[in-house]
């Protein structure tokens, strides 16, 4: 009686330690007990709400609606632009568990973040900006958007009957940490220096309508209140140029970037040449889908690939002026009641947005 007892719980305990080593096993090393957590959930690291009103508007609800819709979870956080909240969000949303992680870079955070969730085995797709390390690379075709800009801009030059080498032109850049700011100046230079254009004045590249409006009244004021046209990189920096230009009581070829209700209120009256349109649902959905694949374990082949060989999956930017505007609103990035205020109404009449 004994020795069956014994032998009885030499059974049970030989059983156990079976279970025991098929959840271990079942996890894949020290994350096994976020198996489930992280099979269904797609973690999401916003940069900002500053440099573009996109991020809280139209990324955060667009990826949360596709991620949900397909079946999956949405931990969607933003660093409000602090890097050491970037990396605190990001690892707590590591602890909870994430399937895969989709990162908007804001000043280099997202390196180390990648590089700890892919220590831990999670996929990482770099959105928008470019990430060292990252799995996957969506964003719209940042060097042709930059194009776009130096071609509006050239364009925009010859249109005044101003010769392109010889007018005076000053580049306003994004913040040099972004990586994709590069793209967009080195789009606009391989248009604008094939026309003969030099920068007369290049201030540091920043991602803030407040200092590029000081940066460039400091470049004006160099170059003696003389500017033909201003390179700009996006909306937001573009509006605080145009402060100064209002100031000054200057109006010249100004390009943009994103399509915000400012920049097309600026283009509607004349004081912004372009802007140049990224649909975020398009690229929303690129990166959703992406997501999606991976949570289901596949393993998707990208179009493309960048330099260093990350797999890259683009979305195609579109060209936006002033007759453009309305196409704008019919997508559902802008509406008509938000930009047709005050001095803007008569100009929405006569270019026929409604």
């Amino acid at each position: 009686m004994k020795r069956s007892s014994m032998i009885s719980l030499a059974v049970l305990a030989s059983a156990a330690a079976l279970v025991l080593a098929g959840c271990s096993n079942g996890g894949g090393g020290s994350n096994s007990g976020k198996t489930t957590a992280k099979s269904t959930t797609a973690c999401v690291m916003l940069p900002d709400a500053a440099s573009s009103p996109r991020w809280e508007n139209m990324d955060r609800p667009d990826l949360k609606k596709a991620l949900e819709a397909a079946g999956f979870k949405a931990n969607i956080q933003n660093a409000q632009g602090d890097t050491s909240k970037y990396a605190t969000l990001a690892a707590q949303q590591m602890s909870e568990g994430c399937g895969v992680m989709l990162l908007v870079d804001y000043n280099g955070a997202a390196v180390s973040v990648a590089a700890k969730a892919k220590a831990q085995g999670i996929p990482v797709i770099a959105y928008d900006r470019p990430i060292a390390g990252a799995d996957y690379y969506v964003s719209f075709d940042n060097t042709k958007v930059g194009a776009l800009q130096g071609q509006c801009l050239v364009d925009a030059l010859k249109a005044e009957n101003k010769n392109p080498a010889t007018a005076t032109v000053v580049y306003m850049g994004g913040d040099p940490t972004d990586g994709n700011a590069k793209m967009f100046h080195d789009g606009a230079v391989s248009v604008m220096s094939a026309a003969g254009i030099k920068p007369a004045k290049e201030p540091p590249g920043v991602w803030d309508g407040a200092k590029s409006a000081t940066n460039f009244e400091q470049a004006l004021t160099a170059l003696g209140g003389k500017v033909d046209a201003v390179w700009v990189a996006n909306d937001t920096n573009a509006a605080g140029v145009i402060s100064v230009l209002d100031k000054n009581h200057l109006t010249v070829p100004v390009t943009g970037q994103d399509a915000s209700t400012a920049g097309l209120q600026n283009i509607l009256l004349g004081k912004q040449t372009c802007t140049v349109w990224k649909h975020v649902p398009d690229e929303a959905k690129a990166a959703s889908d992406l997501a999606i694949q991976l949570l289901q374990g596949k393993k998707p082949v990208a179009p493309q690939k960048l330099a260093d060989g990350t797999p890259f999956f683009t979305v195609t930017p579109v060209l936006v002026k002033a007759a453009d505007v309305q196409k704008v609103i019919d997508a559902g990035d802008a509406t008509a009641s938000d930009i047709c205020t005050g001095a803007v109404a008569a100009a929405c009449t006569k270019f026929g947005v409604h």
